[in-house]
């Protein structure tokens, strides 16, 4: 069973995700928070798989939520929940920890698939979420130079693998795109992974664009 946290400061929204998610069977809400404050609380109380963190709320929001949660080296994913797809704080969420970022929009059953993905340790964007995302570094002048001196550890492959992954290819589609098995795909992710230093997918992509592996608009390089 998948023990999901909603955090949220409408009552409706917290009580509506939690209708969708327990009619799955396999998961389970263990509790609601109404703030960010109480949010990071339950968590460290509960220690859930995920928690599903509106970006907006009082007292303490999303973002700051779950950057403390990253820092208490807990084990529960951050889904990120929005109502607007040009959030302006959609690149700081992916920075301060957010294994996933989905529009409050997304059909109940993505919802679930969403709770299931992260909590296997995979990440998620929804693709407006991408955009946005890409958009972020079109004004940017020049790519870091510590970013490609990093990308200098990893294989072509690897460098190419990173490249779809960072345009929001899941590991089936990028093994269809490159002829490859998905536990192949899957490999060179997680090896990629670890000689970048990085968490997850999520981080994967903010390192290719501000590296310059991959340009807004342009597709790859």
């Amino acid at each position: 069973m998948i023990q999901v946290v909603v955090a949220d400061d409408e009552a409706l929204v917290r009580g509506g995700i939690r209708m969708i998610l327990e009619a799955q069977g396999d998961l389970v809400v263990v509790a609601e928070a109404a703030d960010g404050e109480e949010a990071v609380r339950v968590v460290v109380e509960h220690q859930p798989a995920v928690v599903l963190m509106d970006v907006r709320m009082p007292v303490l929001d999303g973002l700051e939520a779950t950057r403390r949660i990253a820092r208490s080296s807990s084990a529960t994913r951050v889904l990120m929940l929005t109502t607007f797809d040009r959030d302006a704080h959609v690149y700081d969420a992916l920075r301060a920890g957010a294994g996933g970022f989905l529009l409050k929009s997304v059909p109940p059953e993505h919802l679930a698939h969403a709770v299931r993905v992260v909590a296997a340790g995979e990440s998620l964007l929804d693709p407006a979420i991408t955009r946005r995302l890409v958009e972020r570094f079109v004004a940017r002048p020049s790519p870091e130079v510590a970013g490609r001196e990093v990308l200098a550890q990893i294989s072509e492959r690897e460098a190419e693998v990173l490249r779809l992954v960072a345009r929001g290819m899941s590991n089936l589609e990028i093994a269809r795109d490159l002829f490859l098995s998905e536990g192949t795909v899957k490999t060179h992710v997680n090896h990629l992974l670890r000689k970048l230093g990085l968490r997850d997918r999520v981080q994967a992509v903010v390192l290719a664009y501000e590296s310059g592996l991959v340009e807004p608009g342009g597709g790859t390089d």
